[in-house]
């Protein structure tokens, strides 16, 4: 019987899961053995999950080899040896520091990563992603950093929100009657740029929405320093563009806030050089320039702004992909293990562990 376990969340402000209660019903009757760790801020009560085995939050460093580990973040970073199988998103195949950490707890612990963020169909899709609650969310954040810039002060802390009303309702309520920013969207067309485009309209602001093709020519790109507001939308690759250089800081320019929702300022694939680091819920906003304003917010899980939607979706999304957990060979696994493989094999060659 293949057992699937499902870990809690141990990262500060993280509420959501990646298995709904249904998804376990799922599970079971296919006849999946399912182990739920304890998690009292997980957005689903735990008193909704039936047919599975209840353990202790972070139970999972003992749990049976032949468990399979079933997460969304990042795991605490303790240097641990990390033996088991892994489903999470790793960050860690674009050479950001934290991912290379994590590859060499796998080597040296024999377990494999099955990246979510590489699960994909034949055609290269994503099997399941929280895009479209990312984009609303970042959205959200961007228009509130920018009320806030406009009186020269950082962004206030962040909270959840129980439902996308209750968020829009938050927003509006911080731009009052004021008039609304221009906003443009780089990666328009894709799940993350329909939900900031989404939430945007809601608003009333005044939207550009670009995509490959108004990026193909490779830059500069001056129109995105006409707008108030620039939102990063896309994944970035070693083809991508640069949107945002460096000396745009000190440009004479309209823009005040970037949204980077893509997140991945460690990479060196980043389309945005004027910020080095992430941002955080308790410090939404890192202010890269004076004089005028440049504030960027780059928060890596915002869609847990909204967990209980955005968990919602994500999982209805990915249970089709974990009854198919019995053969990890094939299918979409096979060929996020293959990944994994080939980056570890990149990286350490023949003293790659498989």
């Amino acid at each position: 019987m293949t057992h699937i376990w499902i870990r809690a969340e141990e990262r500060t402000n993280e509420q959501r899961v990646g298995v709904t209660p249904g998804g376990v019903t799922s599970l079971v009757q296919a006849g999946f053995q399912v182990t739920l760790e304890e998690d009292p801020s997980r957005a689903i009560a735990l008193a909704d999950y039936t047919g599975c085995s209840l353990t202790a939050t972070g139970s999972w460093r003992n749990a049976p080899k032949d468990a399979i580990i079933v997460g969304l973040k990042e795991l605490p970073e303790d240097d641990s040896p990390l033996v088991h199988r892994h489903i999470m998103f790793g960050h860690a195949y674009k050479g950001q520091p934290d991912g290379v950490r994590l590859l060499e707890r796998f080597k040296r612990g024999g377990g494999r990563l099955y990246d979510l963020e590489y699960l994909t169909d034949d055609t290269g899709r994503r099997i399941a992603a929280f895009g479209y609650w990312a984009g609303y969310a970042g959205a959200a954040v961007a228009l509130k950093c920018w009320v806030a810039a406009r009186s020269g002060a950082l962004c206030a802390p962040l909270q959840t929100f129980p439902s996308a009303r209750t968020l829009q309702k938050h927003i509006a309520e911080d731009l009052g009657t004021d008039e609304r920013p221009k906003v443009i969207i780089i990666g328009a067309l894709g799940r993350v740029g329909n939900g900031a485009r989404d939430f945007c309209v809601a608003m009333g602001a005044e939207v550009t929405g670009w995509d490959i093709e108004q990026t193909a020519k490779g830059g500069p790109f001056p129109e995105i320093l006409t707008h108030d507001i620039f939102l990063n939308c896309i994944l970035a690759s070693a083809s991508t563009p640069i949107f945002v250089p460096a000396l745009a800081a000190s440009a004479p320019r309209d823009l005040r806030v970037i949204g980077d929702i893509a997140c991945d300022p460690g990479s060196a694939f980043s389309p945005i050089k004027v910020y080095d680091r992430t941002t955080s819920w308790e410090h939404p906003a890192l202010r890269v320039h004076e004089n005028p304003i440049l504030d960027v917010t780059a928060i890596d899980n915002l869609p847990s702004l909204l967990p209980r939607e955005s968990s919602e979706d994500f999982a209805a999304q990915l249970l089709p992909s974990l009854l198919s957990l019995h053969d990890m060979e094939q299918g979409v696994w096979g060929k996020a293990g293959a990944l994994f493989d080939y980056h570890l094999l990149s990286m350490w060659g023949n003293d790659a562990a498989f």
